[in-house]
């Protein structure tokens, strides 16, 4: 380094270039809703079993859980914290699930990626029917 102060177009540019940074990692946080961010730690009841469609799966966006059902008497849960950037999945298609934060796709049937950019599956949770409703969660 020569020892010459930065010119003042210098400085403007990395004042600018921080700015710019700072939103971006803004951006890319699941901050700012008010749902929980994290799966279940404990077994948490879903509601009548009933509920979710056999061939698809429904949505509990409060939860971060998914269940599908994939015949009359069996059930398969996922947590929806995408396994990206940690952002709380809360779209629904069919059994296709959609990040919303990086568009990141998952099976709601197996939890597998359908496309990028998450690389890895959704974690799977215990789920059983308890008394017509269900129950998912670890140690379910």
């Amino acid at each position: 380094m020569s020892g010459t102060p930065p010119t003042r177009r210098t400085v403007l540019r990395g004042v600018a270039l921080a700015g710019t940074a700072g939103i971006g990692i803004a951006a890319c946080s699941p901050g700012g809703s008010s749902a929980p961010t994290a799966a279940p730690t404990a077994p948490v009841d879903l509601g009548k079993a009933d509920e979710v469609p056999v061939g698809g799966a429904k949505l509990y966006q409060n939860e971060n859980v998914v269940v599908s059902r994939p015949s009359a008497d069996k059930y398969a849960a996922f947590s929806t914290i995408c396994t990206h950037r940690q952002c709380p999945i809360t779209m629904l298609e069919g059994t296709e699930l959609t990040c919303p934060c990086h568009g990141s796709k998952f099976d709601a049937t197996t939890g597998k990626v359908l496309h990028d950019p998450a690389t890895v599956p959704l974690a799977k949770l215990s789920v059983e029917v308890k008394n017509g409703k269900i129950v998912a969660g670890p140690a379910a």
